[in-house]
């Protein structure tokens, strides 16, 4: 079930809203698993028995870490095998055996056809924070399943994140309060991240999925780059517009949690990108991955195979296939070259930066967008050399017209360059919950309303991660 749909709009998200504002913390969070778990079998209803499985198998290494002591190390790590070898069964086997095919004489193994549960790798990630939290210590056992339960298929964060770790919200699962403030700051950011997918975000997928369904040789330069470009603020509307409507369900529901983007186009380095994009993501294989690995600490050319790997695991986090882990180690070698001294030169020019930050984000979607290798290198020589490819028999303006291009403008001032206009001039605190501000998100959800009723194109590019 997709926020921006009708169904959950004006039937589930009512519901659920207001049955659990007549209950007690305990009976809400029943009811909030319930209505969860409802949630997710929505789209897979197969797949629930996974979720209990992975909240049965997390809860038990929870307690068994709290009831023996002496096992602890063998424990977590089986945790972690388990977890693990859940999303590689359904994420990864595909890709294992079309590698050992690729390998091997005869293709020998045939291809499971196995689906990819939805928002496997989110909740998986989740489970393992927990466990390695508790066998830290940096957070108490819960001894309550259902609790956990909640914890691991709460609604909002379910099947796109952000990836909230136990410690940050056990607290919030306990205890917590819906507040007149809370509420409106919670529709507000809801109505937001909505117009970010539906307005923005669905009108330009639908332009550049009919670009990229080109024949390759039917590509021309000028289409290559109004598509990369259009999806490059596809994704980033696509992805944080999500992640606002979670954070804003989050806050009608008494949750509050952290930021997952900080307008990452605006970033002056690949580094930084990777500091305002997905921040809970790449928080997570900080504390989680990059840091138990040594992080800094163990010599400059540790500090380079920790990095190397972090971004590795991230390409491959993201897709069971080749092209999301080139484009992982993509962004770790810009990482890396900016540790090398690169850095110290974009300081000084920061025009320079944030010209080379955006064109290597830019150019790296591509990567991102397209599993085949030879499309992915037809696409960068036409993007690379334009001039060399104009002939076509279909024109730019077939895919584009001037609502799409509106909406272009508005994705790019958007991406951060009117926000940091009104923070200088000090105008987002008058802005915020002002009358005009509220007049301007009941027009932002009516037009909303109005373009998902018209049957809008409306893919969601997370839902396969």
């Amino acid at each position: 079930m997709l926020f921006s749909s009708m169904i959950f709009l004006w039937l589930f998200l009512p519901v659920v809203f207001i049955v659990s504002r007549w209950m007690g913390i305990r009976q809400q969070n029943i009811f909030l698993l319930a209505a969860s778990l409802f949630f997710y079998a929505w789209g897979e209803p197969k797949y629930v028995l996974l979720m209990l499985l992975s909240i049965f198998l997390n809860w038990s290494c929870g307690m068994l870490l709290e009831r023996f002591p002496p096992g602890r190390r063998f424990i977590l790590w089986t945790g972690i095998v388990l977890n693990l070898s859940l999303l590689g069964y359904y994420k990864y086997l595909g890709l294992f055996c079309r590698t050992l095919n690729h390998l091997l004489p005869g293709e020998p193994l045939e291809i499971p056809g196995i689906a990819l549960p939805i928002g496997i790798s989110f909740f998986t990630f989740q489970a393992l924070s927990y466990v390695i939290d508790v066998y830290r210590g940096e957070c108490k056992v819960q001894r309550n399943i259902l609790s956990l339960a909640l914890y691991i298929s709460f609604f909002p964060q379910l099947i796109a994140g952000p990836i909230v770790k136990y410690k940050d919200v056990n607290a919030q699962i306990e205890e917590r309060d819906v507040t007149v403030e809370k509420l409106a700051a919670g529709i507000r950011r809801f109505i937001y991240g909505l117009a970010k997918k539906v307005l923005i975000s669905n009108v330009l997928a639908h332009s550049v999925d009919m670009i990229f369904a080109l024949p390759g040789e039917e590509i021309t330069g000028i289409l290559a780059w109004v598509a990369a470009i259009m999806y490059t603020f596809q994704i980033y509307y696509d992805f944080s517009g999500y992640s606002d409507m979670a954070i804003g369900l989050g806050k009608m529901f008494g949750f509050t949690f952290h930021e997952n983007f900080n307008y990452p186009y605006m970033s002056l380095s690949v580094r930084e990108f990777w500091q305002r994009w997905h921040i809970s993501l790449s928080t997570w294989f900080r504390e989680y991955v990059y840091i138990p690995l040594g992080g800094n600490r163990k010599g400059t050319v540790r500090t380079y195979i920790n990095l190397g790997v972090v971004f590795l695991l991230t390409g491959f986090w993201h897709g069971a296939s080749y092209n999301f882990i080139f484009w992982g180690l993509y962004h770790g070698m810009f990482s890396i070259l900016e540790r090398l001294g690169l850095s110290r030169f974009l300081e000084r020019h920061r025009v320079v930066a944030f010209a080379y930050t955006f064109l290597a984000v830019h150019f790296g979607w591509i990567l991102f967008r397209i599993e085949s290798m030879r499309q992915i290198l037809n696409l960068g020589v036409r993007i690379l050399l334009p001039w060399r490819y104009t002939t076509s028999h279909y024109s730019v303006w077939e895919f584009v017209n001037l609502h799409t291009l509106f909406v272009l403008a508005c994705a790019v001032l958007g991406m951060g360059i009117v926000q940091k206009y009104l923070s200088k001039k000090n105008r987002g605190r008058t802005w915020r919950f002002s009358l005009p501000e509220m007049v301007y998100c009941m027009g932002l959800l009516f037009f909303c309303i109005c373009a998902l009723a018209g049957n809008t194109y409306n893919p969601f590019i997370y839902f396969r991660f």
